[in-house]
């Protein structure tokens, strides 16, 4: 792991307090940096200062930036959360658009240290995509998925304008057994319903949580990394080979059947691309950069998850 060492030590974080925020605030906390939240509403944590915005009425505590040097932008309505109708599908955009361009106004008005931009983007950039191998350079597609992540990347990228090192991580789907994707795909296989999905053969770009956290600590760390990074294991797995090695950790069966597509459909409507979507990416950019995934493969990011 080569590259020189960020010096600044205290870290905004936008969506704080989701599931990937969490983590990084304690990893950031027990190396020994000060961070800082920027919230709806007061946090809890006593070692974090929590700053309050309401992105959608553009109000902001301009005290947020004081000594801050990196701000890393995980804030987002939750994709899977609602039912995607014509005013969630702007509030998914609007939540992570108009809010790093909050953010970029209050850099220009007030006088700052900030000097990094860590953005989260998503795999959904690249979207349904058969069995093609994913890179960043790859074009992305033309469904709500893919052109969330286009208005979220352009609106970070506005930052290169103000002379910010501005970095981008197209994250997959995140391995945690407490919360998010990998919670509900073992519901059903520990009642012993576990079956693929759809065809089974779309690709799942998984990555163990542990490793997300390392990665946005490396970017911290490391100001000569810049640009947009697949964050992602280097194991994809099909959604047929996810399903198997999730049974045989949880010591469940699986049916000989599939779940037909059409029912994700009925249930999620145009959401259900989450599901079904074959998605194939790489991560051999972030590895010739110098990281070192510690869960590199399912079968031991599993295992890890379940011990």
């Amino acid at each position: 792991m080569n590259g020189r060492t960020q010096n600044n030590k205290h870290i905004l974080i936008t969506g704080g307090t989701g599931l990937i925020g969490r983590l990084i605030t304690d990893e950031l906390l027990n190396r020994g940096y000060s961070v800082s939240h920027l919230s709806r509403k007061p946090g809890n944590n006593p070692r974090v200062k929590t700053y309050l915005w309401d992105v959608y009425k553009g109000q902001i505590d301009e005290n947020c930036l004081e000594s801050i040097g990196t701000i890393l932008h995980l804030a987002g309505e939750n994709i899977a959360g609602k039912r995607w109708t014509d005013k969630r599908k702007k509030q998914i955009i609007d939540s992570r658009t108009k809010s790093i361009e909050l953010i970029y106004q209050l850099i220009k008005s007030k006088p700052n240290q900030v000097n990094t931009i860590i953005s989260a983007s998503a795999i959904g950039y690249y979207s349904n995509r058969g069995d093609e191998l994913l890179t960043e350079d790859s074009l992305p597609n033309n469904d709500f998925m893919a052109q969330c992540c286009i208005e979220w990347e352009d609106a970070v990228d506005k930052g290169k304008e103000l002379g910010l090192r501005i970095l981008k991580f197209r994250t997959g789907v995140v391995l945690n057994k407490n919360e998010g994707a990998l919670l509900e795909m073992a519901k059903p296989i520990k009642l012993g319903f576990g079956a693929p999905f759809g065809s089974g053969r779309q690709w799942i770009p998984w990555i163990h949580w542990q490793d997300v956290v390392d990665m946005y600590l490396y970017a911290i760390e490391r100001i000569n990394l810049s640009g947009v990074y697949n964050m992602v294991a280097p194991d994809p797995a099909t959604n047929k080979q996810f399903t198997k090695a999730l049974a045989k950790q949880l010591h469940r069966p699986v049916w000989p059947i599939n779940i037909p597509s059409f029912v994700f459909k009925l249930l999620m409507g145009e959401m259900s691309t989450i599901v079904l979507a074959s998605t194939r990416v790489s991560a051999e950019k972030i590895e010739k950069d110098g990281f070192v995934f510690k869960y590199p493969e399912l079968t031991g990011a599993l295992k890890e998850l379940y011990k």
